[in-house]
């Protein structure tokens, strides 16, 4: 027999129905809606045209729950709700399972109007009661909202420099004086005050000297002459009721006022927009705007702040009170002079949007573990982890003198440190003292780093004066994952270390160099994984905007985006990111917006490389190859071998023809089934085209490889669908053979080969090679880097000893698939084929030997899934699974053929496969406990 189901129990329920047949069934599980979101945030402020999507999870400790439907009702205010009153939109019973990306079918909503909202449903198991209310607030839908000008100081100041490489500008101090109203009698109180502010390249608002928000680096990044983000806020309770209020800004340069000019586009000078909008209670509204009465200043304390340089921060130039009502009645003459009426400037000729995605924020902090004194003067901060961010230092220092922060990742093998591969970036932050007590942090850069040289203090600094702040976009852990195996945790930990330190706006390549910018080739396949770790959706969505915003007339979208660096090589493998990310949101979120937005972009880029690059069913154009594989020489970046390089032509010409697979589905989900037809025709040809110009067989006919054999030209052929039926174990026994045999057990793939690698060799029957890739300690491996100390992920597997021309010590695209295959086929937790957002998930992993234990869970767009197995000692296979309510699985539970399978639960038998009993089950906590071993 398979199941043990409660044997006793289930025979006492018959017993009691027989006895007693007019019992009522027990009570239905309690059911609630929790988490309402809208557009993915909770009660958000400031949503713009793109659309309002509502969402919201079950709350069950019941089995099998699931929806059946759904019932929203929106209103004016809160009370109008909870009343019943849903003015702007009562969406009636609607039959659907669904709870993510529901779109808002109310009343058009007006500039700066609130929305309240909750939600009902009916699931298998009894109705719900209503939500708690949630909120949302609309920011300026229409330019001629803001009745506002952008305002700046359009030139060099004395020891500024725009030009000529390493560019040098202070940060712009803005201030208004303004005195509240009352409304249109006077004496009317204030009902709301929202800010709608953009500062560009960055901004740090205040309303009477205290600070709005605690976000830094705003806006995110865009290209500025495509798009101009602005941020919204409200300020109700900063503001002073009566009397004189004061708005203060301090813009700086970020990537607009460019670091590094020739170098980088180069937008302008930093420039300000902002509207105050005060609604009183009788309804009248006040309006502060950005023009030429508000004062600049170019004279204050940030004396420069470039984006890979650093920060100089003269505190001797401090202005205290300068956000502040009646700074100038108080200030003496001289400092009067250092400010000026601000100029209207031009306006950046990106259109203004609200900012879609959360804002960068400090999100951890990090103590130094030891600081060294290696020479006179000089100290080492040891953080003890590779981090992006900056220092927060306090103390003491005399007046003009300098405090000078160094960062690094690395040292060299004197202790100094070891800046050769941050190539022109100075990543220098400067603190000049006034003699007093301070508390200090740079406002408008961050660095990459583990180590900071500090000189220039009047004595030796204690390690507790410095605070790391690590600042990335905010966004919640979305997964947890531990292992028996302490190398792959240490990876999985360096994993997410370096993720979250590559999200800056966008999500860069690198936080510590001369570059940091959106490469698309670093994320294809990374992003999936990079998904179980945080909730990127919302990143993930606006670098989507960011890249077709690249894209040219032709067709053609840049390699970086946005395109600071206009890079339009035409190649595949980079801007197959553009349609990888776009499936990862809806394959991870449910987010089919972005496909529907973005299609006609990526039709038109795909019909370009059809008929500008492909010849004869081969496109042509490759630029990059499989990137970073590893070479044959410690000192190299790139390997001249031929015999380990990829044929360029195969990787453009495999994954264009998975992109015509990605684009018959894109058509159904954007509505343009027309498209499917001709997809289906050219990958017919390109398939055929393909085999004949990269299929090779021996004398026999029965073996099978592609191009030169490499691991990642037989891989793309595999996982694409290019290898005929049949041949498939061929093609992978050759997978197999180059890894074990050529390459000693290790990887010999790049940024392209990577993608793949693992879930390959799993799902083809070779578990054991993957683990054995992932616990490797020799090069070329993760381990690798771990045992040279390594608390990020390496761009190069040399890492320790190549050319340090390319070789930061924090990227994330060696990753390929490694967090993927962490938590689909270790811990089981995948969405299965055809379901969308884990609706309904296929659970099978992989028990390899050498792994006693794996635990993990991930935050669902449906709730918490969790899964925790472990091998015991009389060899029986344990596993705990947990699935959210409104979810089923499809569970394969690791057993020997012909032995029993103990469930804790009714679960649904379906079939024996090869080392697995297969169920079905809904939601709820589960235990199996199977025989590994016959």
């Amino acid at each position: 027999m398979k199941t043990k189901v409660n044997i006793m129990a289930s025979v006492l329920t018959l017993v009691i129905a027989a006895m007693f047949p007019t019992v009522l069934p027990a009570k239905a599980p309690d059911v609630f809606a929790v988490g309402l979101k809208c557009n993915m945030m909770a009660d958000p402020v400031g949503i713009g045209n793109d659309g309002v999507f509502l969402s919201w999870m079950l709350d069950s400790d019941g089995s099998g729950v699931m929806q059946t439907a759904y019932r929203i009702q929106a209103g004016s205010s809160e009370e109008d709700i909870l009343s019943g009153k849903a003015d702007k939109w009562d969406s009636g019973w609607v039959k659907s399972s669904e709870t993510v990306y529901i779109p808002y079918e109310g009343k058009p909503l007006a500039s700066g109007e609130t929305c309240y909202w909750r939600v009902q449903v009916k699931t298998n198991a009894g109705r719900t009661g209503w939500s708690p209310v949630a909120r949302w607030t609309m920011a300026l839908l229409s330019a001629n909202d803001w009745k506002a000008q952008w305002i700046g100081f359009d030139e060099c100041a004395e020891g500024e420099k725009a030009e000529g490489g390493n560019t040098r500008l202070a940060a712009r101090y803005f201030r208004k004086d303004f005195t509240v109203s009352g409304g249109s009698r006077g004496d009317s109180g204030i009902d709301r005050a929202v800010l709608y502010i953009s500062g560009l390249g960055m901004y740090e608002a205040y309303v009477n000297g205290r600070r709005i928000g605690d976000q830094v680096h705003s806006p995110v990044v865009s290209d500025y002459d495509k798009s101009v983000y602005y941020n919204t806020f409200d300020v109700t309770s900063l503001l002073e009721p009566a009397g004189l209020n004061t708005l203060g800004a301090a813009v700086g340069n970020g990537l607009y006022f460019a670091p590094r000019n020739p170098g980088l586009r180069h937008f302008g000078y930093p420039k300000l927009l902002a509207r105050l909008e005060i609604t009183y209670e009788d309804g009248t509204v006040q309006s502060v705007v950005s023009d030429d009465t508000w004062a600049v200043s170019a004279d204050g304390p940030v004396r420069a702040n470039n984006y890979y340089d650093g920060e100089e921060y003269d505190s001797r130039k401090e202005m205290p009170g300068w956000s502040e009502p009646e700074f100038f009645g108080k200030s003496s003459e001289d400092m009067k002079a250092r400010w000026m009426a601000a100029s209207i400037v031009d306006a950046p000729s990106g259109r203004l949007k609200a900012q879609p995605n959360p804002p960068i924020k400090v999100m951890h902090t990090v103590k130094p573990v030891s600081v060294t004194e290696t020479e006179p003067g000089k100290y080492i901060l040891d953080m003890g982890q590779n981090m992006v961010g900056w220092i927060r230092m306090s103390g003491k220092v005399p007046s003009g003198q300098e405090v000078r922060l160094r960062f690094a990742e690395l040292l060299n093998p004197d202790g100094s440190l070891y800046t050769a591969n941050l190539r022109s970036a100075a990543s220098t932050d400067v603190f000049i003292g006034n003699g007093m007590e301070f508390v200090w942090r740079p406002s408008f850069v961050f660095h990459g780093f583990r180590y900071v040289e500090v000189t220039g203090c009047p004595e030796k600094p204690d390690k507790d004066d410095f605070v790391g702040e690590v600042i990335y976009d905010m966004m919640p852990f979305s997964g947890t994952f531990s292992t028996s195996d302490s190398m792959i945790d240490r990876i999985y930990g360096n994993a997410t270390w370096g993720i979250r330190g590559n999200y800056h706006g966008m999500p860069t390549d690198c936080p510590q160099r001369d570059e940091r910018l959106g490469w698309l080739g670093d994320r294809t396949t990374g992003a999936f994984g990079e998904s179980y770790v945080f909730d990127n959706n919302l990143l993930y969505a606006k670098w989507l905007q960011d890249i077709e915003e690249t894209q040219r007339e032709d067709g053609a979208i840049s390699d970086v985006c946005p395109n600071f660096w206009q890079l339009y090589n035409n190649d595949v493998t980079w801007p197959s990111a553009y349609f990888n990310i776009a499936l990862m949101l809806y394959e991870r979120y449910g987010n089919a917006e972005p496909i529907k937005r973005h299609y006609p972009s990526m039709k038109k880029w795909m019909d370009m490389m059809a008929s500008d690059h492909m010849s004869d069913g081969i496109i042509l154009n490759d630029t990059y190859g499989d990137w970073c594989m590893p070479p044959e020489s410690p000192e190299l970046i790139h390997s001249q071998d031929p015999a380990r390089k990829t044929d360029g032509r195969l990787l453009s010409t495999a994954t264009y023809y998975y992109l015509l697979g990605v684009m018959e589905r894109f058509a159904v989900i954007a509505g343009h089934e027309a498209d499917i037809e001709g997809y289906r025709d050219l990958a017919s040809e390109v398939r055929k085209a393909y085999n004949e110009e990269f299929q090779n067989r021996d004398a026999s006919g029965n073996d099978m490889w592609y191009g030169n054999n490499t691991v990642t030209a037989n891989l793309l052929s595999l996982v694409y669908g290019l290898v005929p039926e049949g041949y498939e174990e061929t093609v992978f026994r050759h997978i197999v053979d180059k890894t074990v045999n050529d390459f000693n057990g290790h990887v010999s793939t790049g940024v392209i080969g990577i993608c793949h690698l693992m879930r390959t060799l799993t799902g083809y029957g070779r578990a054991d090679l993957a683990l054995r890739l992932a616990t490797n300690t020799g090069y070329p491996s993760w381990g690798y880097m771990v045992e040279h100390g390594a608390t990020t992920i390496w761009e190069l597997w040399n890492g320790d000893t190549a050319d340090p021309a390319m070789n930061s010590a924090n990227h994330v695209m060696l990753l390929g698939d490694l967090l993927i295959w962490f938590y689909e086929d270790l811990a089981g937790i995948k969405t299965a084929p055809g379901a969308v957002a884990f609706s309904r998930l296929e659970m099978k992993p992989y028990p390899v030997e050498g792994l006693d234990r794996v635990e993990a869970s991930y935050d669902s767009v449906r709730g918490r899934i969790g899964s925790v197995w472990e091998k015991k000692e009389d060899g029986k296979f344990e596993w705990n699974v947990t699935l959210p309510a409104n979810t089923s699985a499809e569970i394969w539970v690791p057993s020997a053929a012909g032995t029993a399978v103990e469930v804790s639960g009714k679960a649904e038998f379906l079939r024996d496969e090869p080392g697995y009993s297969v169920y079905r089950i809904g939601s709820g906590n589960w235990n199996f406990v199977s025989e590994l071993h016959p």
